[in-house]
């Protein structure tokens, strides 16, 4: 008999961080400080952004800020999904055109390389495995959606994806009920936490300064605003994404979605042989409330999609505790796919949350005039973005300090993106569960009408997010 929700282990930040263990803590600021550049949030976005400015420019001065530890946030509680999707791709080709959205598309491309690489030279070892990612459709619907996004994602130049039906898709993942998927290189698995770990270790050998459990309250030009102190520095990047709305002002800026994961005990070589999986591809579907997969490196399948997906007034969790509906949710999702796993043991739950913003797109920016800078609004793409957004960030500190001139990163259309902010409460609490609500009911009546036409409610739920 399957174990109940309540024998799980539930929240404790992450299981990557009980598969890894927990960081020894840095200390806090210790009074007021000057810096050249103050980083505030030390996730994948501000440890990347340390990364490349202190390599370009190793005579600046650089400080984290970060409120509890390096990785607390999503950089150690995501899929570990390392891919090339970008939010808000769609909205910039209207913006921008077409060309210009192909460029950015290229850029998250070379960006999955570019993580690879870093590792590599850096000697951190995050169970990186490059298969790609495969999205897999299981009903008419979904089938049809995902010959559209195919075919979309071929339009941004990405000739070596693949098309695969039912038998081909088999012949890789034994999904039940799956009629066809998609496939691209461009994507690994890793373990999050190894990553933000090994990335800590790297920028503090560079010489930046990572003082941890200092909460920055308010961010103004040039002053990044703690309990212990102000640091003062003529750059202030914010790199706070799902914990935006912590900060002074921002309450409306990024509405911070929750998002809940699972991890199997590890299989045995005979459940693996009845799922099949041997090229460690990170795993999607084509549902409208999706779910998100990988197998990790000491063999467990570890599998997230939205729970509860957002707390009133913009709240954000302290430590990933998980509801034990959405545990059930998650371990539903999971036998679906592979039926013959309905004996395994859930042996970790946690939650954790990502930056959306009121358009869906992800920006990076620096106000010229004011010195500051943020990125984010990954909206759940953040593993490999935040890596492209910390080098874009990079140039145009060095564009606006006069150490460099314009880049082909500069140029992309995410740059110096504005978005108006979220609706007030309680309408920003009843729109974002409204809107899964009805996501969840899409998917439930393409289950039953097996009918290659998406739900028209996915459509209304579409319109009132703003997605498209």
């Amino acid at each position: 008999m399957s174990p109940t929700a309540s024998d799980v282990v539930n929240g404790g930040i992450s299981f990557w961080y009980a598969d890894d263990g927990l960081p020894a803590v840095r200390g806090p600021l210790s009074g007021d400080a000057s810096a050249d550049v103050v980083i505030v949030g030390g996730g994948y976005t501000g440890l990347w952004t340390a990364f490349y400015l202190k390599k370009a420019a190793p005579f600046l001065r650089i400080t984290v800020l970060e409120q509890r530890f390096c990785g607390y946030g999503a950089s150690g509680r995501n899929g570990g999904w390392l891919y090339n999707g970008i939010a808000g791709r769609d909205r910039y080709a209207r913006l921008h055109g077409h060309e210009a959205a192909v460029r950015l598309q290229k850029a998250m491309n070379d960006t999955v390389d570019e993580v690879v690489r870093v590792a590599g030279e850096e000697g951190i070892d995050a169970d990186l495995h490059k298969g790609g990612v495969l999205e897999v459709a299981r009903t008419p619907a979904q089938l049809a959606r995902l010959r559209d996004f195919h075919a979309h994602e071929l339009s941004y130049g990405e000739k070596d994806r693949k098309l695969y039906g039912a038998e081909e898709t088999a012949e890789r993942i034994r999904v039940a009920g799956a009629v066809g998927s998609t496939w691209t290189p461009h994507g690994a698995r890793l373990h999050p936490v190894k990553l933000v770990k090994g990335l800590a270790a790297a920028v503090e050998a560079l010489g930046v300064t990572i003082h941890e459990s200092t909460p920055v309250t308010e961010i103004r030009p040039r002053h990044a605003v703690t309990p212990y102190g102000t640091v003062r520095a003529p750059y202030v990047l914010r790199c706070t994404e799902g914990f935006t709305a912590n900060l002074k002002g921002q309450r409306r800026t990024w509405l911070p979605m929750n998002s809940s994961m699972i991890a199997t005990e590890p299989l045995t070589e005979e459940q693996w042989e009845t799922v099949g999986w041997a090229g460690r591809e990170t795993l999607g579907d084509m549902a409208h409330a999706y779910m998100y997969a990988q197998r990790t490196a000491d063999g467990r399948i570890a599998l997230g999609g939205r729970g509860a997906p957002y707390r009133f007034g913009s709240r954000t969790d302290n430590d990933g505790r998980t509801q034990e509906t959405t545990i059930e949710a998650l371990r539903d999702i999971l036998v679906g796919f592979f039926p013959s796993l309905a004996g395994v043991r859930i042996e970790h739950a946690w939650s954790g949350v990502l930056g959306v913003p009121r358009d869906w797109c992800a920006t990076v920016t620096l106000d010229r005039s004011t010195g500051l800078g943020w990125a984010g609004g990954y909206v759940g793409s953040g593993v490999a973005t935040t890596n492209l957004a910390a080098r874009t960030l990079r140039d145009l500190v060095q564009l606006d300090s006069g150490q460099a001139g314009r880049t082909d990163l500069t140029e992309l259309p995410w740059v110096g993106h504005k978005v108006r902010k979220w609706e007030p409460e309680p309408f920003r609490w009843l729109g974002v569960h409204g809107m899964y609500a009805t996501y969840r009911a899409a998917d439930r009546r393409e289950l039953t009408t097996h009918t290659p036409d998406s739900s028209r409610l996915a459509r209304l739920a579409d319109r009132v997010a703003g997605r498209h």
